[in-house]
């Protein structure tokens, strides 16, 4: 028999009485009834053209944008390191734009400067089980973006959330981003089943990122929507700017705002189908 949610997860895992939880990012509200739009854009040095690209953003409907100044890849010899420079420039786009800003952290040791400039600190998929950075991060005071390791099963996730928890901090936001696979053209799979899955045993809420997941662009918009559908609270997903060089699907600024009015016109009509299902009932 498997041992219930609530003692393998005590402060993740869903329990009776206990409200799903709702994480304020900046003035972004997570696990509301709107999905959250979250953007992920690569920090180039110019920053005018940067704070246009995020004035656009902002119209498209993107709420959250996480900087992409030192990102998780597998060479050491590759990417930017985190500066301060670079988090001042996150600060004046939350500052021009009204976007929460964000940006990944590797290092413990960071943490306090990256607090100082943004509303939510990312954990890639390498990191979900880099103990010392999660107790770090549960003594902060900032919002976490957890995204599920590319080989770890549902529970390893709670679990990696459940350091988080203990250690003090309950803003934690969990991201479906995909699993390894042996599929063609892609190193990663989105796992759709996720998303109920962790409804079902936790009060934390969930967002999904397609982009990490598709060999095609084009795909990344219907596994988004099937991520809402599933009931997902957000999609988290790469624009395409000039400084792109992760090597994963991006969209264009014009296909941004498209999928937000795809995204937000499901949600009316799961919340019409709800108001319709309580008046039968």
């Amino acid at each position: 028999m498997s041992q219930p949610a609530k003692e393998l997860y005590p402060l993740a895992g869903k329990r009776k009485g206990l409200k799903r939880s709702t994480v304020q990012i900046g003035r972004v509200e997570v696990g509301k009834k709107s999905p959250v739009t979250v953007v992920s854009l690569e920090i180039v040095e110019d920053k005018e053209q940067l704070i246009n690209t995020a004035r656009t953003i902002k119209e498209a409907g993107g709420e959250i944008l996480i900087g992409g100044v030192a990102k998780s890849l597998d060479s050491p010899y590759t990417g930017p390191d985190l500066s301060k420079q670079s988090l001042e420039l996150l600060a004046q786009i939350r500052e021009a734009t009204d976007l929460a800003v964000g940006i990944e952290v590797m290092d413990p040791r960071h943490i306090h400067l990256a607090v100082e400039y943004v509303d939510l600190i990312e954990v890639a998929a390498p990191n979900m089980q880099n103990y010392p950075l999660l107790k770090a991060l549960g003594q902060a005071e900032v919002s976490v973006l957890l995204k599920r390791g590319m080989s770890a099963t549902i529970k390893e996730w709670l679990l990696a959330a459940e350091y988080i928890l203990e250690a003090g901090n309950r803003q934690v936001v969990l991201c479906e981003r995909g699993v390894r696979s042996f599929q063609e053209g892609s190193e990663n799979i989105l796992d759709i089943s996720a998303v109920p899955t962790v409804k079902n045993l936790s009060h934390l809420p969930i967002i999904v990122e397609p982009s990490d997941a598709v060999s095609q662009q084009e795909l990344i918009t219907p596994l988004a929507k099937a991520g809402i559908v599933a009931g997902g609270d957000g999609v988290l997903v790469n624009l395409a700017g000039p400084a792109s060089s992760t090597g994963v699907e991006a969209l264009s600024c014009a296909d941004l705002q498209e999928l937000v009015g795809e995204l937000n016109l499901l949600t009316e009509l799961f919340m019409k189908r709800r108001e319709v299902k309580d008046v039968l009932s």
